[in-house]
Parts: structure tokens; C-alpha cells; sequence
């Protein structure tokens, strides 16, 4: 090993990898180093589960195999990590060549629970609108007419705009312009756009538009999920 670095990194933690993989990208010699026996320090994924135990220091169960499979088949997370996948927080890691410490794995799909104890596949696209049961048949017109015009939607092209100024139109008013009702909103903002209550309505819809961009880019990439999940 090299005795002299420009920098030294301790930890890796998203943060240090990604300040780690930054400096390297701009030349600079960097030695990452890490105290622990695994990667990702707060935001680790534990495996095998033998190290779940060691990292909270619980008494291993004797029988672990017959009780809970295979310890290898364990990645436990100490903290929850969907990212979308045509986010600025993946493009940033694989510039900076974080994905040297990372696997991403695609999520299979995204879901969404109603009332009555039915869960349903939250349609992003044409095609999956068309086919959703999650809302009636002239509705998922309306939907698809909604998400072609947010997947179209460039700021710089008023051909694109469809006469709203998103800038000053409320999302709410967004919504009845293309005549959405109460349960396709629910889904557009709390399933796509990922909004935790119901405020977001009384604000411009520009964001609302370009959370519905990301998500639908975000689908595009991989064509299951809009969202991946890094084994770290």
C-alpha cells in the first residue's frame, strides 16, 4: 500500500462514497477505509444474518437454518433506501463511481392499497392505464390524456403547455382540466408523485408535473418498478 493520498476517507457511508468517489473523479488520490467488516455503515445491508447479530449484539438463535433459511439468503437494511431510477441521486452515484460498492436491484412493481383490502398495480403509462383496474374505463382516458401531457410537458415549448400556465395553475385545477376525480388524484399525487398529504393541490402544478416525468422516466429504465433498491 501507498503511503502517501491526498485524502483519506473514513467510513462508507453514502455520504463518504459519495465524497470518496467525487474527489476521485477530480483526480485526486484517495484511500476509503472502514473499521467495520462490511460496507455501508449506517445504511448498510447485513449479510449473512450472522452479522445482523454481531452488529446489534443479540444471541444467535441455535437453530437459525430450520427457523429462518439459509443465513446467506438475508440482506437485512438498517435504513430504508428506494431511490427512483431516473433520479439526480443515481445519476450522482454513478458518476462519482459509487456503484463500485453498490448493486441496485429493480423493484418487481409498485402497489397501492384501497379501501376494501384490494391492492393494485399503479399504472404509469399508456398501456398500463388502459389495462388498470383501478379505475373505470372513461376514466383511464382521462388518465392517459393526463399522463401524456405531463410525459410531453417542456417548459421551453409552449406547443407543450396545452393552455396551462404551470407556474400559476393550481394542481387542483390541473386535475379538473383534465376532469380526474377524487380516486385517480389520490393516485396521481400519493402513488406517483409520492405527495404525503393532500396540500400539495393548493400549490403551482409544475412540480406536480415533473414528479409525474420522474416517475414515468424512472419506469421507462427498467420497465417494472419506477424505483430501485441498492444492496449495499
Amino acid at each position: 500500500m501507498d503511503d502517501t493520498y491526498d485524502v483519506i476517507v473514513l467510513g462508507t457511508g453514502l455520504k463518504e462514497c459519495v465524497l470518496s468517489g467525487m474527489l476521485s473523479v477530480a483526480g485526486k488520490k484517495v484511500l476509503h477505509m472502514d473499521r467495520n467488516k462490511y460496507y455501508g455503515a449506517d445504511s448498510a445491508s447485513l449479510t449473512p444474518l450472522d452479522q445482523f447479530y454481531d452488529h446489534f449484539k443479540d444471541q444467535k438463535p441455535k437453530k437459525t437454518a430450520d427457523q429462518y433459511g439459509r443465513p446467506r439468503d438475508w440482506n437485512v437494511d438498517l435504513i430504508p433506501k428506494f431511490l427512483m431510477a431516473n433520479g439526480q441521486l443515481v445519476k450522482l452515484l454513478v458518476h462519482t463511481g459509487v456503484t463500485r460498492y453498490l448493486e441496485f436491484k429493480s423493484v418487481d412493481g409498485s402497489y397501492v392499497y384501497k379501501n376494501g383490502g384490494k391492492i393494485y398495480k399503479v399504472p404509469a403509462d399508456e398501456k398500463e392505464a388502459l389495462a388498470s383496474s383501478l379505475m373505470g374505463i372513461f376514466e383511464k382516458r382521462r388518465f392517459r390524456n393526463f399522463l401524456i401531457f405531463a410525459a410531453e410537458y417542456d417548459p421551453a415549448n409552449p406547443k407543450t403547455h396545452k393552455d396551462v400556465d404551470a407556474t400559476r395553475m393550481t394542481c387542483a385545477e390541473l386535475y379538473a382540466k383534465f376532469g380526474l376525480d377524487g380516486n385517480t388524484q389520490d393516485v396521481t399525487g400519493h402513488s406517483l408523485c409520492l405527495y404525503l398529504n393532500d396540500e400539495y393541490k393548493k400549490e403551482p402544478c409544475i412540480k406536480l408535473i415533473n414528479r409525474c416525468k420522474l416517475y414515468s422516466e424512472s419506469l421507462a429504465r427498467y420497465g417494472k418498478s419506477p424505483y430501485l433498491y441498492p444492496l449495499y
